[in-house]
């Protein structure tokens, strides 16, 4: 959408409809993010925030003031949208009234112009909110990304994927807590363990979960050839608090520690306290190297350990495509949801969807969007086939 280039009469009235349109978008949202609700929700929780007994149970205090936060968001983007889709009014009510008196105002048709491609780009963004209706879909969320084929390049290429989520997360406003970070034989990294933390975390990051091709000319080559990688990713919502939900007897870990070092220690804290956990019935291994002390390491990998298995529980429930570990596959050749391509030619092409672009640095950088949200609508096409 461009600001007219001539201030007529069918120029506002085109305008005018455009403006329409977006306020009964706006208006679409408002009944499937159930805003209503939420301003309850809301109200109930600030009261649950008020009372001076709150930190007695800080468990408890961290999930009230978390979801209101989460709450507050929402309420003032759609908030702040409608204010906008208001003040678009307004202005369009100026032009037309120039346009009757046949005083035209291209500053006004102009300003006006400029109002609804930026409305349009943030409702647009709002209406992502309703591709992510999961139970999980708005909770943190625990990113594993592993090294596959491809030797010293698919070590790197992890290290690389690490980066890239981070610089998503920073896009978006989320935070990003590095737990374990295992250091490649020559460089990058063999595997990584996150957290990201923010509104939506894991409905986003779970359209990423899959094998990831690189396809580049090796910098690990003194020849400088060709070279194909492969990383996977997987994404499991992250809970703070799983004691009801899961069950874990200590006489079916293994607990090791040891130092963290190396091209890891470039991600997490250098110490002699990293725990390993290894969960013999099912064969799950997590670490955590991030904390300061042994008992802090253990205490998060113990967390990460409990959603693992919660996620393991929920995919045994359920007989049907899981909406929230999807289908694993391997590491390798012909089982890649998306393309990285760095040479002969520059593309990035998600396998699933069709989305790409030729600007690589851009999604290296973590310009995703546009990936996730075409994965998100496939799903809803597919009925919430993940």
């Amino acid at each position: 959408m461009a600001p007219p280039e001539a201030a007529g009469p069918g120029d506002y009235r085109d305008l005018g409809a455009e403006l329409d349109a977006l306020a009964e978008r706006l208006d679409d949202a408002r009944r499937y993010l159930g805003i209503d609700a939420l301003r309850e929700r809301r109200d109930e929780r600030e009261a649950e925030a008020a009372l001076p007994d709150l930190w007695d149970d800080a468990d408890r205090a961290r999930l009230v003031t978390t979801e209101l936060g989460r709450l507050n968001d929402t309420l003032a983007r759609f908030d702040t949208l409608a204010d906008g889709v208001e003040e678009a009014g307004v202005l369009r009510d100026l032009t037309e009234e120039a346009a009757k008196e046949g005083a035209s105002d291209e500053g006004l048709a102009a300003e006006l112009g400029e109002s609804l491609v930026t409305l349009d780009r943030q409702i647009g963004r709002l209406e992502i909110q309703s591709l992510l209706s999961g139970e999980y879909d708005d909770r943190d969320v625990v990113v594993e990304v592993h090294a596959g084929a491809g030797g010293t390049d698919a070590q790197d290429w992890a290290e690389i994927l690490l980066r890239m989520y981070q610089r998503w997360a920073e896009r978006r406003g989320f935070t990003v807590e590095v737990d374990e970070a295992t250091e490649g034989q020559e460089a990058g990294l063999l595997s990584a363990t996150f957290i990201v933390r923010g509104q939506f975390a894991y409905g986003l990051m779970s359209t990423e979960r899959g094998v990831h091709r690189l396809v580049r000319m090796s910098p690990f080559d003194s020849q400088r050839r060709r070279q194909t990688s492969f990383a996977s990713v997987d994404a499991v919502p992250f809970l703070e608090d799983l004691s009801d939900e899961v069950e874990i007897d200590e006489k079916d870990l293994r607990i090791d520690t040891y130092r963290s070092s190396g091209a890891g220690g470039q991600h997490v804290n250098k110490t002699d306290s990293a725990v390993r956990i290894t969960h013999l019935p099912t064969n799950i291994v997590v670490s955590c190297q991030n904390e300061r002390s042994q008992h802090q390491n253990k205490a998060r990998a113990m967390q990460i350990l409990a959603n693992k298995l919660a996620e393991r529980s929920r995919q045994e429930r359920q007989a049907e495509l899981d909406s929230l570990s999807g289908k694993r596959t391997d590491n390798a050749w012909g089982s890649q949801i998306r393309s990285y391509v760095l040479a002969p030619y520059q593309l990035v092409k998600d396998h699933r969807t069709d989305v790409e672009t030729g600007n690589v640095d851009a999604v290296l950088d973590g310009d995703l969007d546009d990936f996730m949200e075409g994965e998100l609508r496939r799903r809803r096409a597919e009925g919430g086939a993940s």
